[in-house]
């Protein structure tokens, strides 16, 4: 969809420019934090553009060698988004060890607490727009923006707590936790974007409200008897729908034919994701 590529170039734009300023700012401002807080922004960067070239791949209409599209490819980009946030947490944790112990300037506050209201508001966006349009992408990468703002604000914390270490000894070691938290919360949403992908392309049935509305489509038809099954299966931007219907064995084929066309027609009607529909028929008295 055009809405999920300009959606995916904002957010390109954006971590761009973030990962930008905090990675100088944490570089001249002494804080390795900001500077891990960079680097999980640039993940962001990687992410958008991996979620650019899935998308650009799901959308691809159906071919002889995938009669269902190409769909999954968006979880399979989902899942190498996953990865790669998974190795960025653990680096990030790794690299909290080995640092000096340095205050950082006044700066690292101020760029910290502007870049936690952008991201807010990117993070925010995505997973509208990704809830909107049932992109399991944009979804995918605004949860992992979330975890920035997060990070941001540890960043900002330790950063604050740090100018008081002098005093209070303790506080020297502020900005290697805030670091340490930054990969955690890293490691969780990559785990948890491997774990929602996983789900899907094996095969996840939707029990969103609109699946409901589905049914009910079928139920106008008198000629139905029964409703036998009726599966809904997320296939990337679209939908997968089988099922099985009971009908009068008496009735012609043209009958038969011209109903489950006016159904699938429906469906189609209802929801723009219903792509590839499937309604088989069975006999009965």
């Amino acid at each position: 969809m055009i809405i999920t590529s300009k959606a995916l170039i904002k957010s390109f734009l954006v971590n761009l420019f973030l990962s930008i300023i905090k990675i100088v700012t944490g570089w001249f401002g002494k804080s390795s934090a900001l500077i891990a807080d960079g680097v999980h922004s640039f993940s962001d960067l990687m992410t958008d553009f991996v979620a650019i070239f899935g998308n650009r791949y799901a959308m691809k209409p159906a071919d002889k060698e995938h009669p269902f599209g190409h769909g999954k490819i968006e979880y399979l980009t989902c899942l190498i988004i996953g990865f790669i946030v998974l190795i960025l947490g653990f680096e990030i944790i790794n690299s909290a060890f080995k640092e000096d112990i340095i205050v950082p300037s006044k700066l690292v506050i101020v760029v910290s607490m502007i870049t936690i209201i952008i991201k807010f508001i990117l993070s925010s966006y995505l997973i509208k727009t990704g809830k909107k349009h049932s992109n399991a992408i944009l979804i995918a990468s605004g949860k992992e923006s979330s975890m920035d703002v997060i990070s941001s604000f540890f960043v900002l914390l330790s950063s604050i707590l740090m100018q008081f270490s002098s005093e209070i000894y303790i506080l020297k070691y502020s900005n290697s936790v805030a670091t340490i938290l930054v990969g955690i919360l890293i490691i969780k949403t990559g785990f948890n974007v491997l774990k929602e992908n996983m789900s899907s392309i094996l095969g996840e049935q939707e029990n969103d409200v609109n699946t409901k509305q589905m049914i009910e489509i079928l139920k106008q038809q008198e000629k139905i008897k029964n409703i036998d099954s009726f599966n809904v299966i997320k296939n990337g931007p679209y939908f997968q729908i089988t099922g099985e219907v009971s009908m009068d064995e008496n009735m012609t084929l043209r009958e038969v034919h011209d109903i489950i066309e006016e159904i699938e027609k429906n469906l189609k009607k209802q929801d723009e994701r219903a792509r590839y529909i499937n309604i088989h028929v069975n006999p009965t008295k």
